[in-house]
């Protein structure tokens, strides 16, 4: 996750663990939407952070890369390698790679969900103590993101929705941004983003909307609606709430509103003109505006909770089916 945007713009109990809606909703009819395996997504963040860091220019980088294009692969989806060269902010070339999967290719209707897969190359956090220099695990921070994605994936395989195009793009580079006090530059986040808004893949891409997921596994994770979604998206963002506290994750979604953050969904919306929102995890806020794991190496899997990878895989699953349907 990059940092806080701070100049752009102008008590419920834990919903049952089954995917079935508590309540009615007259806008949400039902469908049949395929479980969400937890387990499964779990087992997906296990798997790249047993890579190590997935920093650009490293081999944790490489392996992880073709591990992704064979999982999507497997599940018969369309995958796409975008590799591009960057420039951090600390002056450095920073080789990055952009995967974009896409179920049911030839569907004129189109969404997609993204997640960054890049994890932190510095444990840059005032609450760090030790091995600052250090490039972080990662395992909320990217991993969950992509580990919802991956279970997604799997899950309209085996349940294919009619009508519906879905496309899944992990950005690369997203979390090697400069984070000082001093003159903070915005444009040194989310480069594997600004990249692919820049050059979209497929050429001329127009889906619907798109989500973007970021650390979104934690424990006690808290969803708010996040400024720059609710600034270019507020429609989307309205939606995926309602539809997720529909399923009774009223903990997890908060009409709770928060200021815009530096995400890969500005760029999106802001050089792609794509609208797109951002689930963002508040888990804990501390003096960071995030949780106290974040940049540090405590983003390891004890932070992941299999309930929170739950609460917004199910949720986008019934976003998914219902948007098949024509009912989103």
């Amino acid at each position: 996750m990059a940092g806080l945007l701070l100049s752009l713009f102008g008590c419920n109990s834990d919903p049952k663990d089954d995917g079935k809606p508590e309540s009615g909703d007259a806008d949400l009819q039902p469908v049949a939407v395929p479980k969400f395996e937890r387990d499964s997504a779990f087992d997906f963040v296990a798997k790249q952070v047993a890579f190590g860091p997935r920093v650009p220019n490293s081999d944790a980088q490489k392996r992880c890369k073709d591990w992704f294009v064979a999982k999507f692969t497997a599940y018969g989806l369309k995958v796409t390698e975008q590799p591009f060269t960057a420039t951090a902010y600390t002056g450095k070339k920073v080789n990055g790679i952009n995967i974009i999967a896409q179920y049911n290719p030839s569907a004129t209707k189109r969404i997609f969900i993204a997640s960054h897969w890049d994890s932190r190359p510095m444990a840059d956090s005032p609450l760090e103590t030790e091995r600052k220099n250090e490039p972080i695990l990662g395992a909320d921070d990217g991993a969950s993101g992509v580990g919802v994605i991956l279970e997604i994936a799997r899950a309209l395989q085996a349940d294919p929705p009619a009508n519906l195009g879905v496309d899944f793009v992990l950005y690369d580079a997203e979390d090697y941004g400069d984070d000082s006090d001093v003159n903070p530059n915005p444009n040194s986040w989310c480069l594997g983003s600004q990249h692919w808004s820049r050059n979209l893949v497929p050429s001329g891409y127009s889906p619907k909307y798109g989500i973007l997921l970021d650390m979104v596994g934690a424990k006690n994770v808290k969803f708010t609606k996040e400024g720059v979604s609710m600034n270019f998206a507020p429609t989307v963002m309205n939606k995926v709430w309602k539809t997720g506290q529909y399923l009774g994750y009223t903990n997890y979604f908060s009409e709770e509103k928060s200021g815009p953050v530096t995400d890969d969904h500005y760029f999106v919306n802001t050089i792609a003109h794509i609208p797109m929102i951002d689930i963002i995890g508040k888990s804990g806020e501390t003096q960071t505006g995030f949780g106290a794991h974040w940049h540090t190496h405590n983003d390891d899997m004890d932070i992941i909770d299999v309930k929170a990878l739950r609460a917004v895989g199910q949720t986008l699953l019934e976003v998914i089916y219902q948007e098949a349907a024509g009912r989103f």
